[in-house]
């Protein structure tokens, strides 16, 4: 559902580049034309909105460890041009309060999608613990459809940030990993094996997902792939960390051989 800040749709889009709608509709984001830091500053008081942002922290995610002696002053600046814009826009229903340490955004979290996402992922494990895969996968799919490319891909990224886009693509994955558990509980083994491929690709070490594809492989008769799949797993761990793959994935090896 999306948020209305004073008659206006408003959203903030960070799961891909740096999206804001502000209009009659969702069908018109626009990327802000502002300066780099103004951008990057912007993204980390959407990512910790309704919470006190330190001083401290805006000023080491905008100048690393050795910021320069104008950084108050200018970080200042930047946020006066910030509540400008944001004023202009949204009135109150977008506001950047100045706390003793530092400031606060406030906006309705449902107008940010990382919260969505992340809403909804939440919801998508009720109701798996409950044996509703359907609604599961259902809402998992929602979730993974806000996303339109890799997090903050477009922003200036300085130590927080970084670390906040390597946390985000991790909630990415498992949200992922949750959509083929729901998936293999309704026995669609077959319309996972192409995302699966293609997510083994993207990372070639995370086991659980290779061991995911063999089971696939195997559940649609595929056991020349599987075995394919689990060689080449093998091949990569011993490689790249020089260690066997883990029991379980050997485990299903050893069940395909006895097929065999």
């Amino acid at each position: 559902m999306t948020e209305l800040v004073g008659g206006i749709v408003t959203l903030f889009r960070l799961l891909g580049c740096l999206e804001i709608t502000a209009d009659e509709g969702e069908d018109a984001p626009a990327r802000p034309s502002a300066p780099p830091k103004v951008r990057q500053l912007l993204v980390y008081l959407l990512l910790r909105a309704n919470q006190v942002v330190l001083t401290d922290d805006l000023i080491e995610e905008l100048w690393g460890e050795r910021p320069p002696r104008s950084a108050m002053a200018t970080l200042q600046t930047y946020m006066c041009h910030l509540r400008k814009d944001l004023g202009r826009t949204w009135g109150d229903g977008v506001r950047i309060e100045t706390q003793p340490a530092g400031y606060r955004l406030h906006l309705a979290p449902d107008a940010i999608d990382v919260h969505r996402f992340r809403s909804l992922v939440e919801q998508a494990e009720r109701v798996s613990r409950a044996g509703r895969h359907e609604s599961a996968l259902a809402l998992l799919d929602q979730a993974l459809t806000l996303w339109r490319g890799p997090a903050l891909a477009d922003v200036t990224r300085g130590p927080l940030l970084d670390a906040y886009a390597v946390h985000l693509e991790e909630e990415r994955l498992r949200a992922q990993e949750l959509r083929f558990d729901a998936a293999f509980a309704l026995g669609l083994h077959r319309d996972q094996i192409a995302p699966l491929r293609a997510l083994v690709r993207m990372h070639p070490l995370n086991e659980w997902l290779h061991g995911r594809l063999i089971e696939a492989l195997v559940h649609t008769h595929r056991r020349g792939e599987a075995l394919a799949a689990y060689h080449s797993l093998e091949e990569i761990l011993d490689r790249e960390m020089g260690v066997p793959p883990s029991e379980d994935v050997r485990q299903l090896q050893r069940q395909m051989l006895k097929v065999g």
